[in-house]
């Protein structure tokens, strides 16, 4: 039987217009390692009607993969340096282990659903990311000065094919994204799974009422890390400014929230940050302008 609270939740938000509603929600690669915490987040997902997508992560299962495999693990601030090696890797972990493994449950949860990496379809094209300039942390929590890196096969998306997602949308078919894309050249890139949830959100928004959902480990942006309680309810551009600069959002949580702002500004009806089994809208921090 599905979760009436997820289906009047999310059903009550949507606009008055006359578009059809859409909701993206992106899993990241904790939650994708935990499988109590998945089969939640896939029971609650199955359980929203119409249209929907799911992005995922898995960088986690990826520096296991890697580490079997003698491959080392390399990360600058917060992010996958991707060379030749870890993007065989990422690619196999990210479009096939991961994405294929959630696409049977859903398939077993009466969701008829398709697994994409970029490339399918060409529903994501992006450009390889030049190296830039990137302020490390020193050993007394400063900054250094920026230091130059290449982060390698990496993909700043370029553009979303909305038509080609929305002919499976129409057709009832849920499309399930891996974070990988491509550049038209026949080069796979490695992409953060955030930005593209946020730019396949943003690029659906002309033709849908869209609900962006954001889940992760925690029950939304909290004031204090420790303290699951402290749930920041809404955050506007103005607070996420002054929450950054007095520390309250830190760490990866800043690039979640700017993608999540830059979604709103971009037309995409409702961004909410939450916890994997509380995507019924009525939890986490909502992101408006």
């Amino acid at each position: 039987m599905r979760d009436k609270r997820v289906e009047n939740s999310v059903a009550a938000e949507s606009s008055t217009d006359c578009k059809e509603r859409l909701v993206v929600v992106k899993v990241g690669g904790a939650i994708v390692e935990d499988e109590a915490r998945l089969s939640a987040l896939l029971s609650a997902f199955s359980a929203i009607e119409g249209r929907k997508v799911l992005v995922h992560g898995g960088g986690r299962r990826a520096t296991k993969v890697a580490a079997a495999l003698g491959i080392d693990t390399r990360m600058v601030g917060g992010r996958r340096v991707t060379d030749a090696d870890m993007l065989e890797v990422v690619t196999m972990v990210y479009g096939g282990l991961v994405n294929k493994n959630i696409v049977a449950r859903l398939q077993a949860s009466g969701i008829d659903a398709i697994g994409l990496t970029g490339a399918d379809m060409d529903v994501i094209r992006s450009h390889r990311r030049p190296p830039v300039e990137v302020a490390l942390p020193a050993a007394d929590g400063s900054h250094s000065e920026p230091t130059v890196v290449d982060y390698g096969f990496v993909g700043d998306v370029d553009k979303v094919n909305a038509d080609a997602l929305a002919t499976l949308l129409d057709a009832g078919i849920t499309p399930v994204l891996a974070p990988l894309t491509h550049d038209g050249r026949g080069n796979i890139l490695n992409t953060n799974a955030d930005t593209i949830a946020a730019t396949a959100a943003k690029a659906l928004a002309a033709r849908y009422d869209v609900t962006l959902i954001y889940t992760f480990e925690k029950a939304g942006v909290l004031r204090d890390p420790d303290d699951d309680s402290s749930v920041i309810p809404t955050i506007t551009r103005s607070d996420f400014q002054r929450y950054v600069a007095d520390g309250t959002i830190a760490g990866g949580m800043i690039p979640k929230v700017e993608n999540a702002l830059s979604a709103v500004d971009a037309g995409v009806a409702r961004v909410i940050i939450t916890r994997a089994n509380a995507i019924d809208g009525r939890h986490g921090t909502v992101i408006s302008k």
